[in-house]
């Protein structure tokens, strides 16, 4: 595999890791976040199973710079997540609304994403730089 593949697999999986997150904006817009008992509740337990998913995913196919890999695909979901937004937001509520109207809101969906990532990511993923392998045997018993 040439620097140039491997380069443009990074960018798929980053970019197919923020994808994945996109199901829980999609739950909200269906309503089917309500399964967890309320939007607030569901909202969170989407998140944390996400995360989960994200850093076992990670740890599982060894990749190099695991933190960096999932900051960017948390920005990635951001990205994302605002794009939708733009669309859908007029089609569902008969207006513009979310981040593209207002810059704050633009630039902390990025901010907020990106440290969740950080904190998400250093607390297992320290595990496995201290070199201990009971992470990588628990997350390879997933897959």
């Amino acid at each position: 595999m040439t620097e140039h593949q491997a380069k443009q697999q990074r960018i798929a999986f980053i970019l197919g890791l923020g994808a994945f997150a996109l199901i829980r904006p999609f739950m909200k817009i269906t309503g089917f976040i309500h399964i967890f008992g309320n939007e607030a509740v569901g909202s969170i337990a989407m998140t944390l199973l996400i995360s989960v998913v994200w850093i076992l995913i990670v740890i599982k196919k060894g990749v190099p710079n695991p933190i960096s890999v999932l900051v960017l695909a948390g920005m990635s979901y951001a990205a994302f997540a605002i794009i939708l937004s733009g669309i859908l937001s007029p089609i569902l509520d008969g207006g513009l609304q979310g981040p593209l109207t207002n810059p704050i809101a633009f630039i902390s969906v990025f901010s907020l994403i990106s440290y969740g990532d950080w904190c998400w990511a250093l607390l297992p993923l320290s595990c496995l730089i201290e070199k201990n392998k009971r992470m990588v045997v628990l997350a390879k018993a997933f897959f």
